[in-house]
């Protein structure tokens, strides 16, 4: 299991400070949360916040973008050092368009489904995909509760690649933890997003162990 633990949960006076315990861990990438303000009600945090953590972890960055018209900033993303770009199919009117800009720039496509969105919509799209990440939590904030559903959803997903061929993995964000861990792993995920499991922890390299050991 691939662990991406989410800096959204992290702390930003000692951002430094976390980055070197993720560094240190078994994370197999670092999952960062760019919100807007406008396409989910929250405001994270933006591209100068992306650099700084790419220059203080060789880790893969996972970079999650909750905003409108994502399309623009796939130079923006790339120069920060990105390995994923993750878009939201809501967002993006022309999303096959998006994805090869993103492959284009050399990084690897994600496209994330909110909880209410159908996987069926990227049939026609899911060869092309390196990844698909799939909120079991309505985006935006933080520390909320597991959507159940989504167990169902990761295995309806699970079906639509291995039947198409695709090599796309499964990832999930949103109220994982050492207890949904294990059900998202048997149900077909790939790599889970861990924030407040992670940073609230009296041992946050023990749960992530814990989470990549599935």
């Amino acid at each position: 299991m691939i662990v991406s633990p989410s800096i959204l949960s992290a702390d930003f006076g000692c951002l430094e400070r976390d980055i070197k315990m993720l560094q240190e861990s078994e994370a197999g990438w670092i999952h960062c949360d760019v919100m807007d303000g406008v396409f989910v009600p929250n405001i994270s945090f933006g591209f100068p916040v992306i650099k700084a953590v790419s220059a203080l972890t060789d880790k893969p960055l996972d970079v999650h973008l909750m905003i409108v018209d994502p399309g623009r900033y796939v130079g923006a993303v790339r120069d920060c050092g990105a390995s994923i770009m993750n878009v939201h199919q809501e967002a993006c009117t022309h999303l096959h368009r998006t994805v090869q800009a993103i492959k284009d720039a050399g990084m690897k496509a994600a496209v994330t489904l909110n909880p209410a969105t159908p996987v069926g919509t990227l049939e026609d799209i899911i060869g092309e995909l390196d990844m698909v990440l799939l909120m079991s939590v309505n985006p935006g904030f933080g520390g909320q509760k597991f959507i159940e559903h989504t167990l169902e959803k990761t295995r309806r997903l699970r079906k639509l690649i291995d039947e198409s061929g695709s090599k796309a993995l499964i990832e999930i964000d949103g109220g994982v933890n050492l207890t949904t861990g294990p059900m998202l792993a048997e149900a077909g995920a790939d790599v889970l997003v861990a924030g407040n499991a992670v940073f609230a922890a009296p041992d946050p390299k023990s749960v992530i162990a814990q989470l990549a050991a599935l």
